[in-house]
């Protein structure tokens, strides 16, 4: 019979114990992955069911939400609207919430049910530079569906929106079925243009004050006029109209000021109010040498 010695003894006790003290620490960490990969697995069942949760709302979305407010498909009847609202993924974003990325690949259309979103780009520096708001009614990203190109700006939600994503294809298939669509893209699309031409002229030509009057000019032939008095709400913030103006804030907030103790403008609770577009805008058309 074989038998150990003293110290072969304590050796073997020795190895026992370590191996026991490997085997324990074994079973902890096979413990604790279990443990991690039963909080994986359901946290991954609660990602799997949130996602199908966004699918169920996505599917159920045209059942809740139409397209008859989107003045580009205004001219279609509500059987052919049903038709593409079906082929519509519909996306709630909330507010902050980037939509489009400068540079991305993707080409879908969007169009907006609810809420308001702005369209920007950012220069070498990270500076933000504020190209145009939108809200109800309008759409997005037709540039990239159509020449097949990287997105041009980036588009952010400035309040929680309800948006219907439509894919290049369907967009374009729309305009070659539907010319009184393919019309109101194209008649956008210059609308884009003159605005952009203006805007780099002013900027090239005019200036700071006279840039921050041009703004407030196109803020106020933007939204609806009665007796020559236009309510630009909600309130422009000065730092917005900075960056389209190029200039600054304190720019900014003292032409406003000064236009405000000559009666032009005048600021309430939740809006600015030009009280004579008609002087504002000879102001600026003065300045141009229109």
């Amino acid at each position: 019979m074989f038998r150990l010695s003293p110290q072969n003894h304590k050796d073997q006790l020795d190895k026992v114990q370590a191996s026991q003290i490997g085997i324990h620490t074994v079973k902890q960490y096979f413990a604790t992955y279990l443990i991690l990969q039963g909080g994986l697995a359901f946290r991954f069942g609660s990602l799997k069911h949130a996602k199908k949760g966004v699918e169920d709302a996505e599917l159920n979305a045209a059942q809740k939400h139409d397209l008859r407010n989107i003045i580009v498909l205004s001219d279609l009847n509500d059987e052919e609207l049903r038709d593409f609202e079906k082929s519509c993924r519909w996306r709630r974003f909330a507010e902050d919430e980037q939509i489009i990325d400068q540079q991305a690949s993707t080409r879908d259309v969007y169009f907006i049910t609810k809420g308001r979103v702005r369209v920007v780009n950012y220069t070498i520096s990270g500076k933000e530079v504020a190209l145009e708001d939108l809200g109800v009614g309008t759409y997005f990203g037709e540039l990239a569906a159509i020449d097949e190109r990287p997105r041009s700006s980036s588009v952010v939600a400035l309040e929680d929106a309800e948006i219907a994503k439509m894919s290049p294809e369907r967009f374009i298939n729309l305009m070659k079925r539907y010319p009184e669509v393919a019309l109101k893209v194209m008649v956008n699309l210059a609308t884009v243009i003159r605005v952009s031409t203006d805007r780099i002229v002013d900027l090239s030509t005019l200036g700071a004050n006279n840039r921050v009057h041009g703004e407030l000019l196109r803020q106020a032939m933007a939204v609806k006029q009665e007796d020559n008095i236009a309510v630009i709400k909600p309130i422009p913030v000065h730092s917005d109209m900075a960056s389209r103006a190029s200039t600054t804030r304190e720019t900014v907030a003292r032409v406003l000021s000064e236009l405000a103790k000559k009666g032009i403008v005048k600021r309430e609770k939740d809006s600015l109010i030009v009280c004579d577009v008609s002087v504002l805008e000879e102001m600026v058309e003065e300045v141009r040498g229109i």
